[in-house]
């Protein structure tokens, strides 16, 4: 006949270890010590000089919010610096002195305004800041702004 045992939650209850032994055993830190100021021991004074020098040593410290998108952004400038390689990948296309791009398709989602256009473009991208729409205009080229 099967015995009947309490489970080993109920039975651990109130046990400092749960069954580990030292503590030190199961600290899911490695053998040095653990996290934080464990391990300190004996000789504790070892620590005190890096938390003098290091004021953010304690305590949680910045904030990353989580629902922010990355934007993948380009520059009038690098376009300009790499118009050739771009043309000989046919990443941009050359008709009737309007070099023809579409950032959408590269993963860019923004135009931005550093650099100089030197040459007549008509750039297709979900958003362009308003100085690289100004730029690319007064370079007789046109920036189409697409929906995504």
């Amino acid at each position: 006949m099967v015995t009947r045992k309490r489970g080993k939650m109920s039975r651990h209850r109130g046990s400092h270890t749960h069954g580990y032994g030292a503590m030190k055993k199961h600290r899911g830190s490695g053998n040095k010590g653990g996290k934080g100021m464990g391990g300190s021991g004996k000789r504790a004074d070892s620590k005190k000089p890096s938390i003098w020098k290091n004021k953010d040593y304690f305590g949680k410290h910045g904030f990353v919010n989580a629902t922010t998108k990355k934007q993948n952004t380009i520059n009038i400038r690098d376009i300009e610096e790499k118009l050739d390689r771009y043309a000989a990948e046919q990443k941009i296309t050359l008709a009737n002195n309007i070099y023809t791009v579409d950032l959408s398709s590269w993963g860019i989602d923004k135009l931005l305004g550093t650099g100089k256009a030197k040459h007549s473009y008509m750039i297709t991208v979900a958003a362009a800041s308003q100085q690289a729409i100004e730029k690319i205009e007064a370079a007789s080229g046109k920036v189409i702004l697409i929906k995504v």
